[in-house]
């Protein structure tokens, strides 16, 4: 495995495997997947847009980064990072993460467990802003970033073409499915007679080990984007991000319903997906959440073939890297 250590010149430059059932691998660019895809076809894209979610900070005298993954009970759902990238496990309820701008974030109760007094990954905290946090990220934040990266892109690298804010706080870390889409895809995909709606969710803190589960996100599927799934002979979604918020408003019977909130469904083998059956991902660590989502949508068989061909073809993984289309 490889990581993309720096944004494509390109976007929809990326390479694009195409995996469907029982037909050898087939191997693109981004720009070759309206002609993958059928007449009818519906391309499901979030609209989600990302938040310059890193600050640095200080416990006590040790620099510390600080990632806000979105709102929570008793505030916003935190992550601590060193600056070099690695996980901050020592960290105890009641600690105070000194910002800039003499901004204090408190560290008020673990996530998951409320019980846990020190070492958690994930904590609640309080931190109060004048004007909001969203607006002081704004001016004191940055994208998350991660170690594979060899340079510091931009806030603009980690936005898709699709993004809009929608006045509250948006996605911690970038729906990266859809990052390869352009204008010009879009307009091909149009062209052959695929559909486009959309939807929002709003992704927190990713980076999941062997465990863990995909943190509780805000989620809207509109009226109209139901009713345009509910119409499709095939739904193509762009990411899990899109997968897990049509799940989530599908009923037994794999009908979409308009709806919004917050989920907590993990698809896998005891949920398998109702209503989505192609899938456009980009290739990330086969950790267990994630692993547990593409099978669900696209079978153990077809998901295994897929991440054996990307050794194969020395494809590029994480936010910048190649894309998979998936059709079992």
């Amino acid at each position: 495995m490889r990581s993309a250590e720096t944004p494509p010149p390109v976007r929809d430059g990326v390479r694009l495997m195409v995996a469907r059932a029982g037909k050898p691998m087939r191997h693109r660019r981004f720009t070759d997947l309206p002609g993958a895809l059928e007449p009818g076809d519906l391309v499901v894209v979030n609209t989600s847009d990302t938040e310059p979610a890193a600050v640095d900070g200080y416990r006590g005298g040790t620099p510390v980064v600080l990632h806000v993954s979105g709102p929570a009970a008793a505030g916003w759902m935190v992550e601590l990072r060193t600056p070099a990238g690695e996980r901050v496990l020592d960290a105890r309820a009641g600690e105070r993460i000194t910002l800039p701008g003499g901004v204090v974030a408190v560290l008020a109760v673990a996530h998951p467990d409320p019980q846990v007094r020190a070492g958690s990954r994930l904590w609640q905290a309080r931190i109060p802003v004048e004007g909001g946090l969203r607006g002081y990220l704004a001016a004191a934040g940055r994208p998350i970033r991660y170690s594979h990266l060899r340079t510091t892109p931009a806030l603009a690298e980690y936005r898709t073409v699709f993004a809009r804010p929608d006045g509250g706080f948006g996605s911690a870390e970038m729906p990266s499915a859809g990052r390869p889409f352009t204008r010009a895809v879009l307009d091909g995909l149009r062209a052959r007679g695929v559909g486009i709606a959309e939807l929002v969710l709003h992704t927190g803190v990713s980076s999941l080990e062997a465990g863990e589960t995909p943190l509780p996100e805000r989620y809207r599927v509109p009226a109209e984007t139901a009713a345009a799934v509910n119409a499709s002979r095939r739904v193509v979604a762009v990411g899990t991000t899109v997968t897990r918020a049509l799940e989530t408003v599908a009923d037994e019977d794999g009908l979409v319903h308009a709806g919004e909130g917050v989920t907590d469904l993990v698809l896998g083998p005891d949920r398998p997906a109702r209503v989505v059956n192609g899938l456009v991902t980009g290739w990330h660590e086969p950790e267990a959440s994630h692993l547990l989502l593409l099978r669900a949508v696209a079978g153990d068989e077809l998901v295994g073939r897929a991440y054996a061909a990307t050794a194969e073809r020395d494809y590029l993984w994480h936010e910048f890297g190649d894309s998979c289309l998936l059709l079992p």
